[in-house]
């Protein structure tokens, strides 16, 4: 069935692109868990991960971001193109991941927020781990705007993992430091765990295994809430760090969040363009054609439990003008 599944899907593409023109696919991952998790089980897990790259590397020309871009400029982008792309910096890129794709011969771009690494943890994770681990049966979140909260299961705890994170997602750094550790005092929790993110030793294992680093900010704040020389430090500082871990460049970017004129806006596109940079990629739901701007490339994920109904949605978007697509619960 697989491999019906990709024929069709590599015929279907091939037809549209002689119409069309070629297309850029870029997918956006965060996680992917050694096994599937308890809270959100749409989110990838070693299993479902490996099956979709087997689809993806018979179906698809898959390439790192800046060697797609190149291709794109250049005006030769090969057929059914398409870019694997994982946001913040998890340990499981380089643990659960990599391995995955080393089997399957892909390489894809990874863009790591700097200020997590060596036992850092993001924000959204912190809210993610005390609601999982809270023992009480209810929270009160009057604090928040809330009032009190069930968490007598996991439909519950989901609930309200998914009421905090739009609330303290657009608070300043300081602020959201300040929401965490008010939700962590109310759920009496001794310690949250320091492993999610990864060590300066993952990231450059991936660059030696051949995968593209990027840059994603230090403490991946919203950019538009931040005064323009703060913007410019989290950028700079953030890609400094990678090179120092990587010995190498690093010109591709990810917009923390990444939706256009709401996290990001014109004047940061601006700054990377001076800093140098050579692509950058949004959350913005779409696909990357020739003339696009190349510091504002879309991104997606078609979600979907079974692989079919993952491939469908991926050529259903690819070959679409209007675009109306899931996204993770990650920023």
């Amino acid at each position: 069935m697989d491999r019906l599944v990709s024929a069709a899907s590599r015929i279907a593409h091939r037809g549209y692109n002689l119409v069309a023109g070629p297309r850029l696919s870029i997918l956006i991952y965060h996680r992917v868990h050694a096994r599937a998790d308890t809270v959100f089980p749409d989110e990838q897990d070693a299993v479902r991960f490996e099956r979709l790259m087997r689809f993806v590397a018979r179906s698809f020309t898959v390439m790192t971001l800046s060697r797609a871009v190149s291709a794109l400029q250049r005006g030769d982008l090969p057929p059914r193109a398409l870019v694997v792309t994982f946001d913040d910096g998890y340990a499981d890129n380089a643990e659960v991941a990599l391995p995955i794709l080393q089997r399957c011969g892909l390489a894809a771009t990874f863009f790591v927020s700097t200020g997590f690494l060596d036992g850092g943890r993001m924000w959204n994770d912190s809210v993610i781990e005390i609601v999982r681990a809270c023992r009480h049966g209810a929270i009160d979140l009057e604090d928040f705007g809330f009032g009190r909260c069930s968490l007598a299961g996991l439909a519950e705890r989901r609930a309200v993992i998914g009421r905090l994170l739009p609330h303290i997602k657009y608070l300043q750094v300081g602020e959201r430091e300040d929401a965490i550790a008010r939700l962590h005092k109310l759920s009496g929790l001794a310690e949250l765990p320091d492993h999610l993110m990864m060590r300066s030793e993952q990231v450059r294992q991936l660059h030696q295994a051949g995968m593209e680093i990027g840059a994603h900010t230090v403490q991946h704040p919203i950019l538009t809430t931040l005064a323009p020389t703060e913007a410019e430090h989290e950028i700079t500082a953030g890609r400094n760090r990678l090179q120092e871990i990587i010995d190498a460049p690093v010109d591709v970017f990810a917009y923390p969040n990444g939706k256009p004129e709401r996290d990001y806006d014109h004047s940061h596109v601006e700054l990377l363009r001076r800093l140098g940079f050579a692509a950058a990629v949004s959350t913005a739901p779409g696909v990357a054609r020739i003339g696009d701007d190349f510091l504002q490339l879309p991104r997606f994920t078609p979600w979907g439990p079974a692989l079919v109904t993952w491939a469908t949605r991926l050529l259903v978007h690819q070959t679409s003008t209007s675009y109306e697509v899931a996204v993770a619960p990650r920023g």
